[in-house]
């Protein structure tokens, strides 16, 4: 796993690679890529990070780890490829934004003009084995996105994080919720949806109502 990141990114981000937590990191997924079918493709595991640089990140969506089902994942939260059916946390995400905003449920499932306009698309964990939800947690994913979420709170101002579900609201102990609007939610998937954690939380129009309070402009959601 060679890490070749956005320059903005990488300035950020240079101590992390440096650290005993990160190269022992780097052989897990190595051979896990080497003897499983993993996801996302190696190529798109920092995608995320490439397409929003840090300088330009705006909106934080923090999910988990990544989709494990065959042609999902590419390495942004919640996202998958134009033309893949879209998972059952997308379709409740659209939903949601369909309530919220009034914009019609859209047809491609790809967050990438999200990304393109700021909107960090962050999982928790950047990597997964095939069919295996939580299958590369607690092997350091976790601390290399932390230091994203403080390195963002802590170098920006004005940034609207979006913690959907209890994983994602443990990040928001890095956030200094001072100088950023955190909102907070159930996770987008059925489970959640399902119990009334999820609908009504109007995360799109709060974030874009914050954005224009702080002279940035508003997504095109």
């Amino acid at each position: 796993m060679q890490v070749r990141l956005e320059k903005s990114w990488q300035n950020q981000l240079a101590s992390q690679f440096e650290a005993p937590y990160f190269k022992e990191l780097t052989h897990f997924v190595r051979q896990e890529y080497e003897q499983f079918t993993c996801y996302p493709l190696a190529k798109d595991i920092f995608n995320a990070l490439d397409t929003t640089p840090f300088d330009s990140t705006r909106v934080v969506i923090l999910g988990q780890d990544p989709y494990h089902g065959d042609g999902q994942a590419h390495g942004l939260s919640f996202s998958v490829p134009d033309g893949v059916a879209h998972p059952p946390s997308l379709i409740n995400i659209f939903k949601e934004l369909e309530v919220d905003t009034g914009k019609p449920y859209p047809k491609s499932g790809s967050l990438v003009p999200w990304a393109k306009q700021g909107v960090l698309l962050l999982n928790a964990t950047l990597s997964v084995r095939a069919g295996q939800a939580g299958s590369h947690q607690k092997k350091g994913w976790e601390q290399f996105t932390d230091a994203i979420i403080a390195a963002l709170s802590e170098n920006k101002t004005g940034i609207v994080f979006m913690l959907w579900g209890n994983y994602a609201k443990k990040k928001g102990k890095y956030i200094d919720r001072s100088k950023h609007l955190v909102l907070e939610a159930g996770h987008p998937s059925p489970l959640s949806a399902n119990r009334g954690l999820w609908f009504g939380n109007t995360h799109f129009s709060q974030a874009n109502a914050y954005l224009k309070q702080q002279k940035s402009q508003a997504v095109i959601w």
